[in-house]
């Protein structure tokens, strides 16, 4: 069964910690513009939303790559960088609808959540569950419940406002 990441952002803090964990676990140095996974502050709304790549089912990274280095791994249901074919052009950076694709200008090459093989270290180090490592099956579940709820309360809230003319 596919997995995906899960990112509530409702529950993010903004500390950041998962960026640190990714950039330890891929490159041994805790520095987050080397993270996999960005966590983005949108100051007039006071929110975090940590954004990381969708593993897109028909991926524009993948499909723009001149010299086919980025493939499918199908086993992870994840997108992967062959970095022996890699020319570096950075026209997956350019395409990425989510901004997940990123460029590391000291080793000279892209890249973009891998999964970690299977067990996404951002997972397991937030405290507070704003990122899960789930089925998509689930993931498809709670965006239903999600729709319903706030299609609930903004009815709720349309009732009460016709209640009051």
């Amino acid at each position: 069964m596919a997995k995906a990441l899960y990112i509530d952002y409702q529950k993010c803090t903004g500390c950041r910690l998962c960026e640190l964990v990714c950039a330890v676990k891929h490159d041994g140095i805790s520095n987050p513009t080397r993270s996999r996974i960005k966590v983005m502050k949108w100051e007039q709304e006071g929110l975090y939303v940590p954004m990381s790549c969708q593993q897109c089912q028909d991926a524009p990274c993948l499909n723009v790559c001149p010299v086919k280095a980025i493939s499918r791994d199908e086993d992870l249901g994840r997108i992967v960088i062959d970095y022996d074919t890699c020319i570096g052009c950075r026209a997956c950076v350019v395409v990425c609808p989510f901004g997940a694709m990123s460029f590391n200008v000291i080793d000279k090459r892209v890249f973009k959540c891998d999964l970690c093989d299977g067990d996404p270290q951002c997972v397991r180090f937030c405290q507070e569950k704003a990122v899960d490592y789930i089925s998509s099956d689930e993931i498809s579940i709670w965006k239903k419940q999600e729709a319903a709820e706030r299609l609930s309360k903004a009815g709720k809230e349309a009732t009460a406002l016709m209640a009051g003319l």
